[in-house]
């Protein structure tokens, strides 16, 4: 009797753990996935040179942020809501590869540019130290804690306008095919911490992911850094500088 009481005891606690172990496996391909759609809105983007972000505005980037299919609602003024990711150039100044993904979300109203209900890519550059201190931070709000602007399109577009050298992040979407700059102020951006949980298995802030490197990148962002790397190897300006001191 006692042995069958142990037996049921034990077939119970497995039934519970279950469907935490199913959640846990649902929620990593989640991260997966978001990963490679993340890929897919870059190599996207950056097959098209004449309409996508100009190559030596990303040579100069210190990080990306990538947010694939952002939901929005309501018409002329609503609400987004949107899980991606960013990665920066390591090192302490941004001169090395592109880093481990750390898992972000962005949140905030929207006005005008949007239509029903429909999803919207967004790839934010990150131009200077200052903007990627700001979105180390927990909470940055665009246009506020960190300057953004609407990031010129194109092959030949100059990357000396006031404009881009006043910014610290530049932002630009895709909708429907098209894209463009466009302006997030007044959004905010966070570290998606339970997703970067979910991910590298353990209690890990943005900065430690992306800018101390405690962590590798995990093999699904295999590809998307292999894009990134493809289009924009090193920092133009800060790999030529730490060159030229050695």
């Amino acid at each position: 009797m006692k042995i069958m009481k142990k037996t049921l005891l034990l077939l119970a606690m497995i039934a519970c753990a279950l469907p935490m172990f199913a959640d846990e496996k649902k929620e990593e391909m989640k991260d997966t996935e978001r990963i490679e759609a993340a890929a897919n809105v870059m190599k996207e983007i950056l097959a098209t040179p004449d309409k996508g972000i100009p190559r030596d505005l990303l040579n100069k980037a210190d990080c990306v942020v990538i947010y694939p299919s952002v939901k929005k609602a309501a018409f002329i003024v609503g609400g987004s809501y949107g899980r991606g990711l960013v990665t920066c150039r390591r090192g302490a100044s941004f001169a090395g590869g592109w880093s481990a993904p750390a898992m972000f979300a962005l949140e905030g109203a929207s006005v005008g540019f949007q239509i029903g209900g429909q999803e919207t890519d967004f790839v934010l550059l990150v131009m200077n130290e200052s903007g990627a201190n700001s979105i180390m931070t927990s909470k940055v709000k665009l246009g506020a804690d960190a300057s953004a602007a609407a990031g010129p399109v194109g092959r030949d577009t100059s990357a000396e306008t006031d404009v881009v050298m006043k910014a610290e992040i530049l932002s630009y979407s895709r909708a429907q095919g098209l894209f463009a700059g466009v302006s997030l102020e007044g959004s905010t951006m966070r570290a998606d911490d339970g997703a970067n949980k979910s991910l590298y298995g353990k209690e890990l802030s943005a900065k430690d992911i992306v800018r101390l490197g405690k962590v590798k990148a995990p093999a699904s962002a295999a590809r998307l850094l292999a894009i990134l790397t493809k289009a924009s190897p090193r920092h133009v300006s800060k790999s030529t500088a730490a060159h030229k001191k050695s």
